[in-house]
């Protein structure tokens, strides 16, 4: 979730759901410890709970970057070992580590020792000729015989060699029956599925085997997906009923980052699915397309975009 999941985004998904946790986009431990932190790292209070997802493979850059996030407030600190991405790989960080299970368990231990927050792994279920159940298996228990708190597994391998980052993505079949031995074989420990899940019907279906599901592009794509997450999954009440109440909702935040100098466009880009069969969609979409790009673009933009869409008929919901 490379350049989508940032800020804007996370405030965005908090206000359908409550109890939902948020995770950044993956950072790198060289561009925390260097680069613009407060730009990197800073976040609005109504994210919580959040966590820092980590990539760099060094355990004493991975130690300084989780103790900065821990500053920073952030909830959680998650080691990123399934992202196949080149530039990833080039880096010695992502899909790649779970050829080094042994390096990523010296790199949570040494995550664990620097902060007080769970610290916790999202992997593969292995790469390239990996055999999954024994790839999965001793990653797993390597880290979680480090301090991991909690195991996310995305129940495809990677091709590092051969395929795109992209074709990585849909082309290795999902085996979601792995992740649930993963689970059965670890019964303490908590396991959290993710890949190709797109409704929250699959998600309960999952959540019969395992703890916890992870939605990444469905969550982005379709955000309307998230009004009924915490009354269908959690049993309480939504904080927003539909998304123009969601938008209600963000534009005093929308209007503080504008203050600040944020592009309109920078926070809209997020907004592209939210009204998911809704008539005037089209007409939201186009408008914030045309508009909302434009040199000083204001919160009038996104107002009129918003009016396009049919008051009378609520934003659809997660099926």
């Amino acid at each position: 979730m490379m350049d989508w999941t940032d800020r804007h985004c996370r405030v965005f998904h908090r206000l359908m759901s409550r109890r939902a946790r948020l995770y950044t986009e993956m950072l790198t431990t060289g561009a925390i410890i260097h680069g613009d932190r407060a730009r990197l790292l800073g976040f609005d209070a109504s994210e919580h709970p959040v966590a820092l997802q980590l990539g760099g493979s060094d355990p004493r850059d991975l130690a300084t970057a989780a103790g900065i996030g821990e500053q920073f407030g952030y909830d959680e600190i998650n080691l990123n070992v399934g992202c196949p991405s080149d530039r990833v790989k080039d880096g010695r960080f992502g899909a790649c580590l779970m050829a080094e299970p042994a390096l990523v368990a010296e790199g949570v231990a040494a995550m664990k020792r620097a902060v007080r927050i769970p610290v916790t792994v999202k992997c593969r279920i292995g790469i390239d000729d990996q055999d999954p159940e024994v790839a999965l298996d001793t990653l797993a228990r390597a880290v979680i015989a480090a301090g991991a708190a909690a195991l996310v597994v995305h129940a495809r391998k990677a091709w590092l060699n051969g395929l795109s980052p992209k074709e990585n993505r849909d082309i290795p079949p999902l085996d979601y029956d792995r992740v649930y031995r993963l689970k059965a074989a670890l019964p303490d420990v908590p396991i959290i599925i993710n890949g190709g899940i797109t409704s929250l019907a699959e998600a309960k279906q999952h959540l019969a085997h395992v703890d916890g599901v992870m939605l990444g592009r469905a969550a982005y794509q379709e955000p309307w997906r998230l009004l009924t997450v915490d009354s269908e999954l959690f049993g309480e009440t939504a904080p927003h009923v539909t998304m123009k109440d969601v938008f209600a909702a963000m534009l005093p935040y929308i209007e503080r980052r504008l203050a600040e100098g944020t592009r309109l466009h920078s926070i809209t880009r997020h907004f592209v699915g939210a009204f998911h069969g809704v008539p005037g969609a089209r007409a939201f979409r186009r408008h914030l397309a045309e508009n909302g790009v434009r040199p000083g673009a204001d919160i009038d933009v996104l107002r009129e975009a918003i009016a396009c869409v049919d008051d009378r008929t609520p934003a659809a919901v997660a099926a």
